[in-house]
């Protein structure tokens, strides 16, 4: 079962920045402690490729000058002077790096000068749990610079993928082609978290259908909140593309804008699978509660059954236990002298149950409710989330 989307505590700590920038901002807030891992260059153009680790920053600068597009990826934000060290390079406004260090950022498009900054949440799915990472990413002339937020697997092997192979048109394309299909591969990693938990879903279903368990609504409050995880990192992204498509920014071609629609589309899709998933969480709640009623019913109607039955035998035990002096009247109970009372009165309370029993079996109270399902009937799952790729 998916487990809790776990926030990590801030800490406020202060930065050594004398001879990096003074324009930057004295403290920030970063989360403690933070991996830091290495950071990759896509330096190509439409005829050819370089792929390097990151070097010095005069290097970075000559690959920036020379080819097309240059793609810096930082692979881990924990090592602050080296965010510091790529803000002074790149002239990265102070407010920006500042949401670089700082994470748990809403998505969000800025711009400063003549860049364009946009942060992203980052959804995967990894050993059962859903776990998100905030990405930014600066657009600027010939080069996209990304800050993830910690090494590891990401949502952007598709890219890469497509620079080294040279597929479509991102080695001919510019620099805001490329966040496109950034934007594009982080938008569709969405997918298959939610069909993770589409998945999840369904073995909740049967397994309210199947069993009573009483970790049932924990295990569906526990998805419930994995479902708004995710839909509070999708929702702000809606408008973030909206903005990018809507409003004339630097770098931003019209032509990139057709994608960035079909970018948009697939965040409407999302959010409406998110709210699918919702609804179905608290349809399974609904049905817990009523399994439980159902079978709270049932058990009371077997011991109603137990009660009935039962009834006329006391009721003849009753009688025949008072204590009456047969001397006195021969009314007062003669049968109590007679050779086969006893007999009698077990033959009697045998059969005022035996009459009862029938009774109630004829008029259906003693018959089982089948609450499994027809196999004849092909069952009725919730929306799947797939996804068709472009």
């Amino acid at each position: 079962m998916a487990s809790r989307y776990r926030k990590r505590r801030r800490k406020k700590i202060q930065l050594r920045q004398p001879d990096v920038s003074q324009t930057l901002p004295e403290t920030v807030e970063a989360v403690q402690p933070r991996p830091s891992g290495e950071a990759e260059v896509f330096a190509y153009n439409a005829g050819a490729l370089v792929e390097v680790p990151v070097t010095e920053a005069g290097d970075l600068k000559q690959l920036v000058d020379k080819w097309s597009v240059t793609w810096i990826n930082v692979d881990g934000t924990g090592d602050t002077e080296q965010v510091l060290r790529l803000g002074k390079l790149f002239n990265l406004h102070e407010l920006a790096i500042e949401d670089v260090i700082n994470l748990h950022q809403r998505a969000k498009v800025d711009v400063y000068n003549d860049q364009l900054f946009i942060i992203l949440r980052m959804p995967t799915w990894q050993d059962g749990q859903l776990h998100q990472e905030q990405l930014c990413i600066v657009l600027g002339d010939k080069f996209v610079l990304t800050f993830q937020e910690e090494p590891g697997g990401d949502s952007l092997d598709p890219v890469r993928d497509r620079i080294r192979k040279g597929f479509g048109q991102i080695r001919s394309a510019k620099s805001d082609y490329l966040v496109y299909s950034i934007i594009d591969a982080v938008v569709d990693g969405y997918f298959p978290v939610i069909e993770k938990i589409g998945d999840l879903l369904e073995e909740l279903e049967d397994e309210i259908l199947e069993r009573f368990d009483r970790r049932s609504p924990a295990n569906i409050l526990e998805l419930k909140r994995e479902i708004l995880n995710v839909k509070r990192a999708i929702w702000p992204a809606r408008e973030a593309l909206n903005l990018l498509i809507r409003d004339d920014l630097p770098h931003i071609d019209p032509h990139t804008k057709i994608y960035l629609r079909d970018c948009y589309d697939h965040v409407i899709r999302i959010i409406d699978l998110v709210e699918q998933q919702r609804e179905m969480c608290t349809d399974l709640m609904d049905l817990y509660l009523s399994s439980a009623s159902n079978r709270m019913n049932e058990v009371m109607k077997v011991l109603t059954m137990i009660t009935l039955i039962f009834m006329p035998p006391t009721l003849v035990a009753g009688i025949y236990g008072m204590n009456f002096n047969t001397e006195i009247s021969k009314w007062n109970m003669p049968e109590l002298n007679w050779i086969f009372g006893y007999e009698f009165a077990l033959a009697l309370m045998f059969l005022s149950a035996i009459v009862v029993w029938a009774i109630a079996r004829l008029r259906g109270w003693m018959q089982d409710a089948d609450l499994r399902a027809d196999p004849t009937v092909p069952a009725v799952r919730g929306p799947a989330a797939t996804h068709q790729t472009k």
